[in-house]
């Protein structure tokens, strides 16, 4: 299984196109358009899952650089996502109401 980074998207892209995009190099068993998460809009890239390795690498090889929706697109493997630290926080730091002594 090969996880495709897609890049440089039309925003009116969706999954259904990129998934027959790909389609035609091999099996896709997933395809996701990242959207924004207040508006719904497309952010411009996705990621597309493909069930063969090597089929993956060909689509990789013959996509990447080329005309889609009047965009070239990007496509390279993706790296691993990293690992997000906690949220929002909390927080330490003093404040106050004690009263402090100087010495």
């Amino acid at each position: 299984m090969l996880n495709i980074y897609v890049g440089n998207l039309s925003f009116e892209t969706g999954e259904s196109e990129l998934e027959t995009l790909f389609g035609t190099h091999g099996e896709v068993t997933r395809a996701n358009v990242i959207t924004d998460r207040d508006t719904g809009r497309s952010r411009g890239f996705g990621f597309v899952e493909m069930a063969n390795e090597a089929e993956g690498r060909a689509a990789i090889e013959a996509l990447n650089g080329q005309d889609f929706g009047g965009r070239h697109i990007t496509v390279n493997e993706a790296r691993p996502r990293a690992a997000r630290t906690g949220g929002g926080g909390g927080g330490g730091g003093g404040g106050g109401g004690g009263r402090r002594d100087r010495w």
